[in-house]
């Protein structure tokens, strides 16, 4: 059993579906992190149903930290609970840092519309083979990053997800700290944006 907390638009129907993946649960990563947070805002903003869970052995979920590999299948659990309760909406799959790189883990299963990964911790969570998926996918990041590379992860992308979008936040660290604002327009202004574009699919998603 994993414990979760689920964010919905007010005052109108979801439009679409989205689960956010917590940072790493031994340094202190929750569902209650501020990127974390600050990722669910923007989801619920851009009118997503939004689940927000901890990983095994995190808060009052169940079981023991895995590394990456049963917190993928928790990822891929949040997904099927919100798919069964409302199905046919479309997934925006997230993540920061440890949970950034579980996202990308499990994207390839949970195929979703949209992916959103901010300082993905891929030299610290294994993501070798992992078969990047089809679909509009934001990476942010750092520039002042000193826990995970950002220069890193760009070639990480470029040479995994070259068709990828990219933004970077200059002068910021990898907890964002004062640039949660800064962080929350730049996934929204992506999907905006994304909107526009009829082949990425993503006019689905709602601004508000």
């Amino acid at each position: 059993m994993l414990e979760a907390l689920l964010d919905l638009p007010p005052g109108s129907a979801p439009t679409a579906i989205a689960a956010v993946c917590h940072p790493h649960p031994l340094f202190g990563g929750s569902m209650h992190n501020k990127v974390v947070h600050t990722l669910a805002r923007a989801t619920v903003a851009l009118g997503c149903a939004t689940l927000r869970f901890n990983f095994r052995g995190t808060g009052r979920s169940e079981g023991a930290h895995d590394g990456g590999v049963g917190e993928t299948g928790d990822a891929l659990a949040a997904v099927a609970h919100l798919r069964q309760r409302w199905p046919g909406l479309p997934l925006l799959l997230a993540g920061f840092s440890f949970g950034g790189a579980v996202a990308i883990r499990a994207a390839a299963a949970a195929d979703p519309r949209w992916l959103v990964t901010v300082a993905p911790a891929i030299d610290r969570v294994d993501v070798a083979g992992v078969v990047p998926v089809n679909c509009p996918w934001l990476f942010v990041v750092g520039e002042a990053d000193d826990v995970v590379d950002p220069a890193g992860v760009r070639r990480w992308a470029a040479a995994h997800a070259p068709a990828a979008d990219i933004v970077g936040l200059p002068g910021v660290g990898h907890f964002f700290h004062g640039s949660l604002p800064a962080l929350r327009t730049a996934v929204e202004n992506w999907a905006h944006a994304a909107k526009k574009s009829p082949a990425t699919g993503a006019g689905l998603l709602s601004g508000r």
